[in-house]
């Protein structure tokens, strides 16, 4: 036992496997708190859980509200047109709200302030349902104005907020601070992949900056108040690897090792821009795939992508703080078999001093997890030099190592997950936790069998792992770790959820974002409900604390064919803002499965203001009110 941390605290092996788990390989490793610290005791949760749902409506529990805050078109710059899915153009909608909202982080105004009822809204922009958007997409013949439309609804948009008297949220679509990035915006390049060959394409030979950002799913906010937001599934947007020449390049393998398509994408891009055609552009991808840090505060600042914290196919960037004051930033490669990461900056962040915090996070070691089969684990630098990783091992130098990040990790034997999403940092500094969505393709013919941390076979329904910092510090190069949940039907023996009697838990699948409130519970928002538990995705809140440990309660369902994600709590915790995302997915225009949020067609991607009647704080038990 790690000196300084004392027994833990919560459910024994024994209790486990009472509850009828005693089949599985790895056994030891679920609700094994050996290596935990004893937390207070959380406040808990004050409202009922709700029941299933299928309905085209969002649910939520008695004394809670929403109201539709930002939808897709809505004018978010001046000039803006008005929505209108009839008279799209790339024009109009780089002025508006993009399509399929992601991560949200919410930026007091002014600056500082720590005001819940005004600020900037910076929302994400995934990626686009043609199919949805366009009365006449044809995948075998897009157009290119529905190229253009499709790139300029990726990207971010920043938007300013606020609540009136009444209690009701507002978007200003005239405000000057108001921005949006898209997929066709110049975005610079910074740290050690700056220049690198891979990186220079024939339009733009000097791989310093790019066009545009893709596939931007989570993120997270820095302590110097920037925003880090993360490229996840760029290789969907690069099609036609087979037309490139697989004995005489060096790039090809890269491109298979991350999954860019043979053929034609689903987006169809290609079709009209040259740079997502592998057989034209190669080396366009290697611009994709990195982090870009954002400014809400400046808009004279020009957002950047940092190279420093490696390639990858990236849920999200949640930052925290070593004790030392270093940065660090925690990700997962949302694919299944892929692996978590942390980057660790360099130098301390300087408080009250933006400007020295501009470049912090272009110098630092990147490290890929290994969870081992005794609840302990180790921080793999991915270090140009070390071990695997030095000359002569299919590496030139640590910009290498960075712009195949992924093979990297696999040359140094980091763990295989079940698709590593969401990660959240607990308030007290020292914990972390990792969503691993689903692999239903873990122990098949072929595949990688299951492992300690991932101890489920055709894990359709995912699970939830507690990662403990040696000595609480988040710089550690080693933890300790146990599986917090095994999602899905608490009548299947397979699942867990802390130790809690199953009897008293809300099922939830598929955990996709997670975060916590300012109480210290835990929001797991899903990603696969329907297929798996036959009610859509929502959100659930659930203590890691206390006597309720592991009792999750579903609070809050979206619509058919959407996600719920980006979970984001306002100053205070009264208000929770949330993105309904690709509701009526699997239909198309002419048989939507959703007419979410106006009754009427088509179903609009939307951001959405949940608030308690009374003013209490989201999920609070008590009569307090919201700041």
């Amino acid at each position: 036992m790690h000196p300084g941390i004392p027994r833990p605290h919560g459910s024994s092996r024994r209790d486990f496997l009472r509850q009828g788990l005693a089949g599985l390989a790895y056994l030891p490793l679920v609700g094994n708190k050996r290596w935990l610290p004893t937390p207070p005791a959380g406040p808990g949760l004050g409202f009922e859980a709700i029941p299933p749902s299928i309905l085209d409506a969002i649910q939520l529990p008695p004394g809670y509200r929403h109201t539709v805050l930002l939808r897709w078109g809505d004018p978010v710059l001046r000039g803006a047109p008005s929505f209108d899915v009839d008279r799209q153009s790339a024009e109009a909608q780089a002025m508006q709200f993009g399509f399929n909202c992601d991560y949200i982080a919410f930026f007091p105004l002014p600056e500082g302030s720590g005001r819940p009822d005004q600020g900037l809204l910076l929302v994400n922009h995934e990626y686009t349902n043609p199919e949805l958007m366009f009365d006449d997409w044809d995948p075998a013949a897009p157009t290119a104005r529905q190229a253009d439309i499709q790139l300029a609804a990726h990207g971010v948009s920043l938007v300013e907020v606020f609540c009136d008297a009444a209690g009701v949220w507002h978007a200003l679509p005239d405000s000057p601070r108001n921005r949006r990035i898209t997929g066709s915006t110049p975005i610079p390049l910074s740290g050690p992949a700056l220049g690198h060959p891979w990186l220079r394409t024939a339009a733009e030979p000097s791989g310093s900056f790019v066009l545009g950002t893709l596939g931007n799913c989570a993120g997270g906010v820095t302590p110097w108040g920037t925003c880090l937001v993360a490229e996840e599934n760029f290789h969907e947007y690069f099609g036609h690897r087979d037309a490139m020449s697989k004995d005489d390049d060096p790039r090809f393998d890269a491109h298979v090792r991350y999954g860019l398509p043979r053929k034609q994408t689903k987006y169809r891009l290609e079709a009209h821009h040259d740079r997502f055609h592998l057989g034209h552009q190669p080396g366009e991808p290697f611009r994709f795939g990195w982090v870009l840090e954002i400014d809400p505060y400046d808009p004279s600042w020009t957002p950047r992508k940092r190279t420093a914290l490696g390639r990858l196919r990236r849920e999200g960037a949640t930052v925290g703080l070593c004790r030392d004051g270093r940065a660090a930033v925690y990700s997962g490669e949302d694919i299944p078999f892929e692996h978590v990461y942390k980057f660790v900056s360099q130098r301390a962040w300087t408080p009250n001093d933006r400007l020295a915090n501009r470049d912090l996070l272009d110098n630092g070691t990147l490290y890929a997890a290994r969870f081992g089969a005794d609840g302990r684990g180790a921080w793999l630098p991915l270090a140009f030099g070390d071990g695997n990783l030095a000359a002569g091992r299919g590496f030139a130098d640590q910009a290498d190592v960075l712009v195949r990040a992924v093979m990297a990790a696999d040359a140094l034997g980091a763990t295989t997950m079940d698709r590593p999403e969401g990660i959240a940092i607990h308030p007290d500094g020292g914990r972390v936790y990792i969503a691993l969505t689903k692999n239903p393709d873990r122990d098949a013919e072929g595949q990688p069998p299951t492992n300690p941390a991932n101890p489920r076979a055709n894990n359709r329904f995912g699970h939830i792992i507690e990662l403990v910092e040696d000595s609480g510090d988040l710089g550690s190069l080693s933890f300790s770790w146990s599986i917090f949940i095994l999602c899905g039907d608490p009548a299947e023996r397979s699942t867990w959820y802390a130790g809690h009697p199953k009897s008293q838990v809300s099922a939830l699948a598929c955990p996709d974002n997670l975060v916590f409130d300012p109480r210290g519970n835990l929001w797991i928002a899903t990603d696969g409900q329907p297929d798996t538990l036959g009610m859509n995705d929502g959100l659930y809140a659930v203590p890691v604390d206390g006597a309720e440990r592991g009792r999750t309660r579903r609070f809050c369902l979206g619509v058919p064919g959407s996600e719920v994600t980006g979970p984001c709590f306002g100053p205070g915790g009264g208000t929770l803002f949330l993105s309904i995302q690709h509701p009526g997915e699997g239909g198309d225009a002419d048989q939507p499965r959703s007419s979410w949020p106006d009754g009427s067609h088509p179903p609009r991607p939307s951001v959405v203001a949940i608030q308690t009647d009374d003013g209490r704080p989201i999920g609070s038990p008590g009569p307090e009110l919201r700041p």
